[in-house]
């Protein structure tokens, strides 16, 4: 695995939620997990990114489950 950190930005352009996005996520506790070495710098691993991003894998675009 890649235990490179990234920043927020590059989490962004990766992903493709926004930088504020990201940070309601975090907020939230929804997004992949960060690290604050410092109180104004927020990290990701690279690794637990790409693992966030793998986790929403989707097969369908509905949430309601139809019989055809």
């Amino acid at each position: 695995m890649n235990d490179e950190f990234i920043n927020p930005a590059t989490l962004s352009q990766l992903c493709g939620v926004s930088v504020p996005g990201l940070a309601q996520l975090r907020y939230r506790g929804l997004g992949p997990r960060f690290y604050k070495p410092t109180p104004k710098t927020v990290l990701y691993k690279m690794s637990e990114a790409l693992e966030w991003i793998e986790s929403s894998a989707q097969t369908r675009t509905g949430t309601r489950s139809r019989a055809y």
